[in-house]
């Protein structure tokens, strides 16, 4: 019998053997997980659940964030939970605030949330809690709080400004039929903007006629496929899949790989040029810290930041502005009071007496927030304001996007573009974070907001200022891709004419 086995064995083709062996393993992981999700019982019969998983949801909704707005609107709470996710997702603002700030402690971004997004952003402050997190907020905190690294900022972008992103609107201006794609331009300017802020080098990604970088585009699809962990029914379909390497899981695998060489490769040549006489942010975390691996994480997660969330915050803003030429109107007139008809660049100072932009900005993102949503975990059972009961280990999600839709919060013309609801006076007034958690709230407040303001209102400024930009396409609303940052499904194209003044 031996015998004939080795003779059988000796007689099969190596491919053929390592095939079979494969086939079989994976054969035996598919089964042995199939049989953990039945005795996990993913499945539930409620109306919800059943919408979730069948996607019956999508022909009446343009987005699963509309669906989850609907639902939150019909629940008296404006709270309801997904069986099959484990995830109670709340509008309400004093549950917002009781997660974000009174009992912080009790509601960490969670192992769960740092599995899912931990081989592309490591250790960095985005995906970690306790000590770790409180020296990288302090140490960020005395950086993005200077003086000196604003201006290092406004800088940069005033440069970019001019230098890329106004001649390439007027290349294109008045060409017939000639059609921009302004997300992917607002992607590229914040990408080389956020790239020299962080590591002082200017990728030149603005030039449309050069390809996009492997960088970018690794970046891009790591962003994507870790954004799709989190929406798996089970974590242990992804996790399967990361230890067979297999489909998604390893297309993430690599384009982390190309992300992490390059910002590797970046971190050497920094240090072989020393980091003394540098203003960005790289040299700034390496004077006080040698783990290079650390570093990348930290610098990796302000990439993440800084990049995708201004573009998207301008993407939702032109969107918003195309279709309220009494806004853009507006801004026009506030622009030429404050800084003079024919300057294209505000101060400082000057975009700070500008309360009419600011409004408009804020507005913006309260219909179409760069984050739609954000995730922490309970870590003991716990009880909301609302008298929801949440046990450990739950995963419970805070919904921006359906916060600016809820009539509880901003009235009956909730749906509706309106500047003016920021002012009071002609002033601008802000209104409670835990209502407005776009930049967060709490401990974990965004430490970039004045950044990515400024940013924003300096395109802005330049770009109203300067063209009629008109979106070229027949939809009345956005559809989204799944990511981590608002994504419009398509881009926004636009046409472009340059005013005559």
């Amino acid at each position: 019998m031996e015998t004939g086995d080795s003779v059988l064995s000796q007689s099969l083709p190596p491919t053929f053997c390592f095939l079979f062996f494969s086939f079989t393993l994976s054969f035996t992981i598919f089964s042995l997980l199939l049989f953990t999700l039945r005795l996990l019982k993913p499945h539930c019969d409620c109306e919800i659940c059943r919408s979730y998983l069948s996607r019956s949801w999508s022909p009446e909704f343009d987005n699963l964030a509309d669906w989850y707005t609907h639902l939150l609107r019909k629940s008296p709470t404006n709270t309801i939970h997904i069986h099959v996710l484990n995830n109670t997702i709340t509008a309400n603002p004093e549950n917002v605030e009781h997660i974000l700030k009174t009992q912080f402690e009790n509601y960490p971004k969670g192992r769960p949330f740092s599995a899912i997004l931990g081989d592309l952003l490591g250790k960095g402050i985005f995906n970690v809690d306790g000590d770790s997190w409180k020296f990288q907020r302090k140490m960020a905190s005395l950086e993005m709080g200077s003086v000196s690294i604003r201006s290092y900022a406004f800088d940069i972008v005033g440069s970019e400004i001019q230098s890329n992103l106004i001649p390439l609107f007027s290349s294109v201006s008045g060409e017939k039929d000639s059609v921009l794609d302004l997300q992917q331009v607002f992607q590229r300017f914040s990408f080389d903007t956020i790239f020299r802020f962080s590591f002082g080098l200017d990728p030149n990604t603005l030039q449309l006629s050069l390809p996009i970088s492997d960088f970018v585009m690794a970046f891009d699809l790591a962003s994507k496929l870790s954004a799709e962990r989190a929406m798996s029914v089970s974590p242990l379909i992804w996790k399967v899949k990361k230890v067979l390497n297999l489909g998604s899981e390893k297309k993430l695998k690599k384009s982390i790989e190309v992300v992490k060489s390059l910002a590797q490769e970046v971190i050497e040549n920094r240090r072989k040029m020393g980091v003394s006489t540098q203003n960005d942010l790289l040299s700034r975390f390496m004077s006080s810290i040698n783990d290079d691996a650390y570093i990348m994480d930290i610098v990796i997660c302000f990439l993440l930041a800084g990049r995708d969330t201004v573009a998207s915050a301008l993407t939702g803003f032109f969107w918003v502005l195309s279709q309220h030429p009494e806004v853009e109107k507006a801004i026009r007139e506030e622009s030429d009071r404050v800084m003079g008809p024919t300057k294209e660049l505000a101060s400082l100072e000057q975009m700070r007496e500008m309360h009419y932009l600011q409004a408009a900005m804020y507005e913006s993102m309260r219909l179409y927030p760069p984050v739609q949503f954000d995730s922490k975990f309970c870590e003991e059972d716990d009880i909301l304001p609302d008298h929801t009961f949440v046990p450990k280990g739950t995963r419970i999600t805070y919904h921006p996007y359906a916060m600016g839709r809820m009539e509880r919060i901003w009235g009956p013309d909730c749906f509706d573009f309106k500047p003016e609801r920021w002012l009071q006076g002609g002033v601008f007034c802000p209104v409670s974070p835990f209502k407005y958690p776009v930049f967060q709230a709490g401990p974990r407040v965004c430490l970039g907001r004045e950044i990515a303001l400024l940013e924003m209102k300096s395109v802005a400024l330049s770009l109203v200022g300067r063209f009629d930009i008109r979106v070229a396409m027949q939809e009345k609303t956005l559809r989204f891709m799944p990511g981590l940052t608002a994504t419009v499904r398509g881009g926004l194209p636009v046409n472009i004419q340059e005013r005559k003044r």
